[in-house]
């Protein structure tokens, strides 16, 4: 079950990755978008928008070095089946979940405008933090141990 699951995050990743790598060549291009799927066609509007940046770099950037690294260790785990690998792959991915949920709660309340890649991109990431979890389970705190008596 575990090499499904890391195999699993392994391809999501590449998604992911093809997903931001898009965005970003568009934006880089001046190009706009392809995006008319039930009313999620703000694609460019959020891609044009200033909450698209941080720090100066396009979001999709961050998204290409994010799904990079996931990729990265989720093949080095199909390698080496290494339990800090695993942990690596749930806390970089509940970092990009939480970056998720910002970036779309921007798109709800403050752009006004939803992008079919970005919300694409956000439910990749939170389907391989799932993945993560399943393939390195948090310990369980064992029972306080019972008082010795002599």
């Amino acid at each position: 079950m575990k090499r499904a699951g890391v195999i699993a995050i392994l391809i999501l990743a590449f998604l992911g990755l093809a997903d931001s790598a898009y965005i970003a060549q568009h934006e880089m291009s001046g190009t706009p978008l392809l995006c008319d799927i039930n009313n999620l066609s703000g694609c460019n509007i959020v891609v044009a928008s200033p909450y698209s940046y941080l720090f100066g770099i396009p979001i999709a950037e961050y998204g290409i070095l994010f799904y990079s690294i996931l990729f990265v260790l989720a093949a080095l785990e199909l390698v080496i089946f290494d339990q800090l690998l695993r942990r690596a792959l749930q806390a970089i991915s509940l970092v990009g979940v939480i970056a998720s949920l910002y970036f779309t709660l921007m798109q709800v309340f403050v752009i006004d405008a939803f992008c079919i890649y970005c919300l694409a991109s956000a439910l990749i990431a939170l389907l391989i933090l799932i993945f993560a979890s399943f393939i390195e389970p948090l310990p369980r705190s064992a029972p306080p141990a019972e008082p010795l008596t002599v």
